[in-house]
């Protein structure tokens, strides 16, 4: 599989000497900007040199602390606050409410979404005019439970509800401190054309993938977990976006892609639910309806009812 100067984990990898040593005293916060300032530079010329796509593997993000703290609090999987998403294309579960964040958890999503942080990534990814998203459109925090999985696929690059808002960076956070690579769930980045898997980074606690939005930049994990019942796949996922004129013309829905091995049958059931999400997020779009609305009519089209 090929790999890229950007797979290599930045930060304190495990192959990075006191990769357990406590932050500093000048990082008493939640992120550590004094490291990442220092590394900006560094980062800015691996994510633009990156293969499939623009990418980063940042490891320990989050002061460690903080990641063990807000791992702890990630809300149980039969909790009545999350949104299931089950059809062709998915299995997992999604809370984008703020409010419905346990504390250390909204603190965090708070940060990641602070001009603080927003202005980091700019500096590092060279995208300027960064904006985040306080609605959370299709990020928030993510659980998937065994046989959980999410199909390739590039994501929508236009606000559902803001449409002069153009989507240029995912940054998913994994919140997953007993992580066994054997379970799967690492996601995987492939080519343009969907036709190698190029890199693959495990969901491990702390471990972050920062990504440009764009239409070449497939990823997922399109394996169903095989981890024991009692675990689950946990991350949290945010959007970044700039205020651009061609926004109204960028693509409103995720659209899902078949891998080389799908069979012909589940390439069709692919290209069917892509059709059923492209009239959902229109419709969603138009009539403003809520995140538990629509995850009832993907369970319609997915032929599986919201439990």
């Amino acid at each position: 599989m090929p790999s890229s100067a950007a797979d290599t984990p930045v930060g304190n990898s495990p192959d990075t000497a006191g990769q357990n040593r406590p932050p500093s005293s000048d990082d008493p916060g939640l992120v550590p900007y004094d490291r990442w300032w220092r590394e900006a530079d560094a980062l800015k010329i691996r994510f633009r040199q990156a293969t499939p796509f623009a990418h980063l593997h940042l490891v320990d993000l989050l002061n460690p602390a903080v990641a063990q703290a807000a791992a702890a609090e990630f809300p149980a999987p039969d909790d009545d606050s999350w949104i299931n998403y089950v059809h062709v294309n998915e299995r997992k579960k999604g809370l984008s409410l703020r409010e419905a964040f346990p504390p250390r958890l909204g603190a965090l999503v708070d940060e990641l979404n602070s001009d603080r942080f927003v202005h980091w990534l700019s500096t590092v990814t060279g995208i300027p005019d960064l904006q985040a998203d306080p609605t959370l459109l299709g990020g928030g925090l993510h659980q998937s439970p065994r046989g959980g999985y999410l199909n390739i696929h590039r994501d929508f690059t236009r606000h559902h509800y803001l449409p002069h808002l153009r989507r240029r960076l995912n940054l998913i956070l994994y919140m997953n401190p007993e992580w066994d690579d054997a379970w799967g769930g690492a996601i995987e980045l492939w080519d343009r054309t969907v036709t190698q898997r190029m890199a693959t980074i495990p969901p491990h606690l702390n471990h972050a993938l920062l990504f440009a939005t764009t239409d070449t930049s497939h990823h997922g994990h399109p394996q169903p977990l095989d981890c024991p019942p009692t675990m689950t796949r946990k991350s949290v996922a945010l959007y970044y976006y700039t205020a651009d004129a061609v926004a109204e013309a960028a693509r409103g829905a995720t659209l899902y892609r078949a891998r080389p091995d799908d069979t012909p049958l589940r390439r069709a059931l692919i290209g069917l639910d892509n059709r059923a999400l492209a009239l959902y997020t229109t419709l969603k779009r138009r009539f403003r309806f809520s995140e538990a609305v629509a995850s009832r009519i993907l369970g319609l089209f997915g032929g599986r009812r919201r439990r």
